[in-house]
C-alpha cells in the first residue's frame, strides 16, 4: 500500500519546495511572492492594453477622420472669427482658440472611452445618463442657472466655463428612447402602444424642461428625434396618424396661447418677411447672407473677412460660423464642410444598417438624424431658408457642451460598431472584458 502524502500540502520528497494541493508550487519567500504578484499584475495590464488596441482597430476611422477634419475647420474659424472682437475688448485674442482646443482634446478622450464600451454597456447606462441629464436641466431652471440672450440654458463653472445640459439631452434622449422602443423580441415586431406611450412620456420630460429655458431650436430638434425613432421602430400607421394629430394640436395650442417669446416671434416674422426689419430682427440673417456672398469661390482668406473682422455678423464663432466659412474660405471651403458633414452622416447610417440589434440600429439612425437636422438648420439660417435658431454647426461651432455631446455621440457609434470576432476557439463577442480574458488565456 502506498504511503499517503503528509498533511498541509507538504512535499513528501526532501529538498523540494512545499506544494499547495491544486494551486501549484509555493514561492520560497516573500520576495519571490512579490515578484510573482508583480508579474501577474504586469501581464494583466499588458492584456488590457492589447485588448484596447484590438478594439481601436475596429473603429470606423473614416468617420473619425471626417470628424477631425470638421474640428480642424472649426478651430481655425473660431480663432479667425473671434480674434477681432477680443482685441477690441482688450482680452487675449487667442482665448476662444485655446478653449476650443481644450474642448476638442477632452471630447476626443470621452469619444474613445465610450467607443471602447460594448453595446450592452451603452444600453445599460442609458437610464442613468438620462436621469442625470434631467437633474441638470432642472438645475438650469434653478438659481444655479445663468441667463444669456434671454435663455436660461447654462450653468456657470469655475474658470469661466459654462455647461449647457440641453446639448447632452440630445444624446441621452436618443439612447433612452431607443432602449424603450427596442423592447420587442425581434426587429420585425412592431412596438406595442404601451411601449410607444412610455417612450413619449419619458421624452416629454426632457422636451418640457428644454422648452422652459426657453430653447426653441433644441426643443424642435428633440421632438424630431423622438418622432423619427418612433417611426423607425416600425410603429403602425394609425398610431403615427394619432401622433401627427397630437403634434398639430400642440403647435396650434402654443400659437393660440402666445407661448412663444417676443424675440422668437420677431425671428419668425423676419424669416417670413426678410425686408421688413433688416436692421432689427432680420439683421443677423441679412449680414450672414452678405458675408457668404462676398466670399466668392475661394474666399477672402482667414483673418481677412471684412464683415467678420468688422463684427458686422453677430456671433460669428458660434451660431453663424458658416457665414465666417463662406466669407473667408469661399464656396470651396463651405462645400468642404458640407462634404465632411455628409461623410459623418453617411457613416452613421452605415453603422445603423450593420448594427446587430434593434437598439443599435435606432441609436445610430437617431444620431445620423440629429447631425443631419442640426446641420441643415444651422446652414439654412445663414443662407435664409430657415428661421434663426440657437443650434450650432456640429463639430465646427465654438462650445464645450456641444463639442462634448457631438464626440460622445461618435463614441456611441463606435461602441455600436464593435462586432463579434472569431478567435481560434470560436466566436468571441466584442468588448474589452472578453478581449482581456482571451489575451490572458493566450499569454
Amino acid at each position: 500500500m502506498a504511503r499517503a502524502a503528509p498533511a498541509l500540502g507538504l512535499s513528501p520528497v526532501p529538498g523540494l519546495a512545499p506544494v499547495r494541493p491544486g494551486r501549484g508550487r509555493w514561492p520560497q519567500d516573500k520576495q519571490a511572492r512579490r515578484k510573482q504578484a508583480r508579474r501577474k499584475q504586469a501581464r494583466t495590464y499588458r492584456a488590457l492594453m492589447l485588448a484596447w488596441f484590438a478594439q481601436l482597430r475596429h473603429f470606423d476611422w473614416i468617420l473619425v477622420a471626417a470628424v477631425l477634419g470638421l474640428a480642424g475647420y472649426g478651430i481655425l474659424l473660431v480663432w479667425s472669427a473671434s480674434r477681432s472682437a477680443l482685441l477690441q475688448a482688450g482680452a487675449d485674442p487667442q482665448l476662444y482658440l485655446k478653449k476650443q482646443l481644450l474642448n476638442l482634446v477632452i471630447g476626443l478622450v470621452l469619444m474613445f472611452l465610450v467607443g471602447l464600451l460594448g453595446p450592452r454597456v451603452l444600453r445599460a447606462s442609458a437610464p442613468l445618463a438620462y436621469l442625470l441629464t434631467l437633474l441638470a436641466l432642472l438645475a438650469v431652471l434653478s438659481p444655479l442657472g445663468t441667463a444669456v440672450n434671454g435663455a436660461r440654458a447654462w450653468i456657470s463653472l469655475p474658470g469661466g466655463f459654462q455647461a449647457e445640459p440641453s446639448e447632452l439631452a440630445k444624446l441621452t434622449l436618443v439612447l433612452v428612447t431607443a432602449r424603450i422602443l427596442s423592447q420587442a423580441r425581434t426587429a420585425d415586431e412592431q412596438p406595442r402602444l404601451r411601449v410607444i406611450a412610455l417612450a413619449l412620456a419619458c421624452s416629454a420630460l426632457a422636451v418640457v424642461l428644454v422648452a422652459a429655458e426657453p430653447a426653441l431650436g433644441v426643443t424642435v430638434l428633440l421632438m424630431i428625434l423622438v418622432v423619427s425613432l418612433v417611426i423607425l421602430a416600425g410603429t403602425k400607421l394609425r398610431w403615427l396618424a394619432v401622433l401627427a394629430g397630437a403634434a398639430a394640436v400642440a403647435v396650434l395650442t402654443v400659437w393660440r396661447l402666445h407661448l412663444l417669446k417676443a424675440y422668437q416671434l420677431d425671428r419668425l416674422a423676419a424669416f417670413l418677411h426678410p425686408g421688413t426689419d433688416p436692421a432689427g430682427a432680420g439683421y443677423s440673417a441679412t449680414q450672414s447672407r452678405i458675408a457668404i456672398g462676398s466670399g466668392g469661390l475661394f474666399g477672402q482668406g482667414l483673418f481677412h473677412g471684412q464683415l467678420i473682422t468688422g463684427n458686422f455678423v453677430p456671433e460669428p464663432h458660434t451660431d453663424f460660423i458658416f457665414a465666417a466659412a463662406g466669407e473667408e474660405l469661399g464656396f470651396a471651403g463651405a462645400i468642404a464642410i458640407i462634404v465632411l458633414l455628409g461623410i459623418v452622416i453617411a457613416r452613421s447610417l452605415l453603422i445603423a444598417v450593420r448594427a446587430e440589434d434593434q437598439f443599435g440600429r435606432l441609436v445610430a439612425a437617431g444620431i445620423a438624424i440629429w447631425f443631419a437636422v442640426q446641420a441643415f438648420v444651422n446652414i439654412g439660417m445663414t443662407v435664409g431658408i430657415v428661421p434663426v435658431t440657437g443650434l450650432p454647426l456640429p463639430f465646427v461651432s465654438y462650445g464645450g457642451s456641444a463639442m462634448f455631446a457631438d464626440l460622445l455621440a461618435i463614441g456611441a457609434l463606435q461602441a455600436i460598431r464593435q462586432r463579434a470576432r472569431v478567435s481560434e476557439k470560436g466566436t468571441v463577442r466584442a468588448g474589452w472584458k472578453h478581449n482581456v480574458m482571451w489575451t490572458l488565456s493566450r499569454s
